[in-house]
C-alpha cells in the first residue's frame, strides 16, 4: 500500500509563502491536498490527475499552486499570500484512479501543520 509523507509546514506571517511537499512510496494517479482547522471539517484544497491541470478550492484559487514530479513520486503545494484563515493541518491524499471530485481519496499522510499569524 502506498504511503505518503508530508513536509514543509511551519509558522509564517500573513502575506508570506510556504511550499509543502509530499513524497509517495509508489506511483499514484491522482494526488491532492486537504486541510483541517481546529473545530472545522476537513476540506479539499487542490488535486490533480497525472498529466492534468490542478483543481482548486475557491478559497485558494490564485494563491496556491499544485504540482507534481513523477520521477520523484512527489506532490507539491506552493502557497502564496497566506492568510490567518489558511491555518490548518495539511494532508496529502491520493487515490489510484481518475479524480473527478474531492471524494474517495483512500491514501492519507499524517499531515503537516501550517500556522499563519496576522
Amino acid at each position: 500500500q502506498v504511503q505518503l509523507l508530508e513536509s514543509g509546514g511551519g509558522p509564517v506571517q500573513s502575506g508570506g509563502s510556504l511550499r509543502l511537499s509530499c513524497v509517495a512510496s509508489g506511483y499514484i494517479y491522482c494526488m491532492g491536498w486537504f486541510r483541517q482547522a481546529p473545530g472545522k471539517e476537513r476540506e479539499g484544497v487542490a488535486y490533480m490527475n497525472d498529466g492534468s491541470r490542478g483543481i482548486y478550492a475557491d478559497s485558494v484559487k490564485g494563491r496556491f499552486t499544485i504540482s507534481r514530479d513523477n520521477a520523484k513520486k512527489a506532490l507539491y503545494l506552493q502557497m502564496n499570500s497566506l492568510k490567518p484563515e489558511d491555518t490548518a493541518m495539511y494532508y496529502c491524499a491520493a487515490k489510484t484512479y481518475y479524480c473527478s471530485d474531492w471524494a474517495n481519496f483512500s491514501r492519507w499522510g499524517k499531515g503537516t501543520q501550517v500556522t499563519v499569524s496576522s
